[in-house]
């Protein structure tokens, strides 16, 4: 009896598999096909029929190449080094943890860049960036003439002892001036010059929190509050201290000035 009850499902699902198998082979085989479009990749003659035409095609195709490397001129030569590294202390110095976040930080460094950078952007757009797009000069001037206002402002935040070790690693004593030092000298020379007075501004902006710190701690070891974390009650004295001298004013007034743009 169980062995019938086992084989009746087994020739019930046997024979739905022939019945599908049958009408499939039934159906009729599909005579339509996808038409595939006609692709052809050429070069027009007529805007590009002469030597001349396709370097400055590759002119432009290396340019957008370099294009990708924003980010990294952006960072390593304007002011946003200093401006967001003495955020960075600031925000560590308060204690305040992720408080103000870093898109905040972030955004007023940049915004704080170019505020820095625009009478260097506006000497490089009168004299390179408008002369070579109203055909006055070659890519070449344009690159010369741009390349210098910025040299211009790196310099002056620049300590003379950075620019002496490259320019001595770099092998060009005697052979460049101030005018015509290569780019490639220049920024790793300011970026460590930005670097070591980015720390300074920091240290400085340690010391009256870290007074706070050292009050805090005295008192509650004092009341033999020993088991109260002092972070957490010098906090708020932190936070009022910053708030009562117009903290934010004091810091970005400072970070402007600290730049020598004239």
């Amino acid at each position: 009896m169980n062995k019938k009850k086992f084989i009746l499902p087994v020739l019930m699902f046997i024979c739905l598999l022939f019945v599908m198998g049958t009408s499939v082979k039934a159906a009729p085989a599909s005579t339509t096909t996808m038409p595939i479009p006609n692709i052809n990749v050429s070069i027009n003659g007529d805007t590009a029929n002469s030597p001349k035409q396709y370097v400055d095609n590759i002119k432009m195709l290396i340019l957008l190449t370099v294009l990708t490397l924003l980010p990294s001129i952006i960072i390593m030569m304007t002011s946003f080094t200093r401006i967001i590294i003495v955020f960075g202390f600031l925000r560590n110095a308060l204690g305040t943890q992720q408080t103000p976040p870093n898109q905040v930080l972030i955004g007023l460094s940049i915004f704080l860049t170019v505020f820095i950078m625009a009478p260097t952007y506006n000497e490089i757009n009168k004299n390179a960036i408008q002369p070579y797009v109203n055909n006055t000069i070659s890519q070449d001037q344009a690159i010369e003439e741009g390349a210098k206002p910025l040299r211009q402002f790196m310099l002056k935040q620049t300590r003379q002892k950075d620019l002496k070790l490259f320019v001595d690693q770099a092998k060009l004593d005697g052979k460049v001036t101030k005018d015509n030092v290569p780019l490639y000298v220049v920024v790793p020379a300011f970026t460590i010059s930005e670097l070591k007075t980015a720390f300074t501004i920091g240290f400085l902006l340690y010391v009256p929190f870290l007074i706070i710190d050292f009050v805090v701690s005295s008192v509650l070891m004092s009341m033999g509050m020993m088991m109260v974390p002092p972070v957490m009650i010098s906090l708020p004295f932190k936070i009022l201290l910053f708030v009562m001298v117009d903290g934010w004013y004091m810091i970005v007034s400072s970070l402007i000035k600290s730049f020598h743009v004239t």
